[in-house]
């Protein structure tokens, strides 16, 4: 079945608790959190004193990306909040193959993102070191963005690199991800989803996750 992972940055922050809980009793695999800077994104989210207290009210794993400048000044902070996945933008780090090694000294695992922009051959020398790769499939920065149909032909061609390579990485894919999108990226060779506005919206989330995990 699809790895589904609700993104927190849609969640209703009035009533997190219960949102939280909500995602526990649901058939989502992680929980999808988006810290941002506002300066490798035009939007700031949500810092660590806030995710300690996340961390300790959802039981999924957390699945960590970090929309941020030199992310690696954090990794300290993210291992102690228990997160499970680390992972980090290749265009925000000077030293992408010492980010993923520090990540991964640390226990968690190490996971690399690609802009829309950004092509997924910059990964040829780092797709055998890292666990997971996130492909944007909108410009990062805000929820209720529309899908960018070209992310299709790039989860193909990551699915190739990754064969041809040997990796084990798994292809992730945040951005405009509903039942459509999510079949036709399910179908292109993607391994898990990250749903927000989606999920959060929907008249039944639970039944909208699941729905997300049979595709």
């Amino acid at each position: 079945m699809t790895i589904v992972s609700p993104s927190l940055l849609s969640a209703d922050f009035g009533h997190l608790a219960d949102e939280l809980d909500m995602i526990d009793r649901s058939e989502a695999d992680w929980l999808h959190i988006d810290v941002m800077d506002g300066v490798f994104v035009p939007n700031i989210s949500f810092g660590f004193p806030v995710l300690k207290h996340v961390a300790k009210l959802c039981h999924k794993p957390l699945d960590v990306h970090m929309m941020i400048v030199d992310p690696e000044r954090y990794i300290d902070e993210v291992k102690a909040i228990g997160a499970h996945i680390m992972n980090v933008h290749y265009e925000a780090c000077r030293h992408i193959h010492r980010v993923i090694q520090q990540i991964r000294a640390t226990g968690m695992r190490p996971a690399v993102t690609l802009n829309p922009g950004t092509p997924v051959a910059m990964l040829k020398d780092i797709i055998c070191d890292i666990d997971m790769v996130l492909l944007m499939s909108v410009n990062p920065g805000f929820g209720g963005q529309k899908f960018i149909e070209h992310t299709l032909l790039k989860v193909a061609e990551l699915r190739d690199l990754i064969a041809e390579s040997g990796s084990a990485a798994i292809i992730e894919v945040d951005g405009g991800v509903n039942a459509d999108t999510g079949m036709r990226l399910v179908e292109a060779g993607a391994d898990a989803l990250v749903a927000g506005n989606y999920v959060f919206s929907s008249g039944n989330p639970e039944e909208t996750i699941l729905t997300l995990k049979r595709l």
